[in-house]
């Protein structure tokens, strides 16, 4: 029997669905990543898109939280394309003043209303609960990201608290909540 080549031993496969890979961030995935955080209609919701400076502190962030916490965020991969399409996961972030274990998923415009947003973040939420055993995850969002709602509504999420987040030029924002 043959080993597998490296370059299988190396990409770290987190989660599956039946229609996506996500996988660990690496230096590597620069620009792929920045395609999707730089797009203006993708990122509409945050302050702005991000350039390729902020994209790259994205992705040190999140492969440092893998370091701290064993988590992340993730690049989240079309299977049958392999195009890496949105990141999802799991942040230790101060939301309103509060610590919490911030669930997260972006996908880029091309790819909304695919239903691959709840896919991913369907994923990652099992993944908090069921392997890393967090008891409670949160989640963010403009009040007018009505598709950010509908995904944290079908996730079985809660809305707990409106904020005007000064993170996100002072606009109001959801804060929404599951519990394991």
């Amino acid at each position: 029997m043959n080993p597998l080549p490296l370059f299988f031993i190396l990409i770290m496969i987190v989660l599956q669905t039946d229609r996506l890979i996500i996988k660990e961030y690496k230096p590597e995935y620069l620009n792929l990543a920045y395609k999707v955080f730089s797009d203006p209609q993708t990122m509409a919701f945050w302050p702005a898109p991000l350039s390729i400076n902020e994209t790259q502190r994205w992705i040190d962030r999140s492969m440092q939280s893998y370091k701290d916490n064993g988590f992340g965020r993730y690049a989240i991969y079309l299977k049958n394309t392999n195009h890496l399409i949105g990141d999802c996961g799991i942040l230790k972030l101060e939301t309103d003043n509060i610590l919490v274990h911030d669930l997260g998923y972006i996908i880029y415009a091309p790819f909304w209303s695919t239903g691959l947003g709840f896919e991913a973040a369907k994923a990652a939420m099992d993944f908090g609960f069921n392997e890393l055993n967090i008891d409670r995850l949160y989640a963010n969002m403009p009040f007018n990201h009505a598709a950010s709602i509908k995904v944290a509504e079908k996730l079985g999420m809660k809305r707990i608290k409106e904020f005007h987040n000064k993170k996100n030029r002072s606009i109001l924002t959801y804060l929404y909540c599951s519990v394991k």
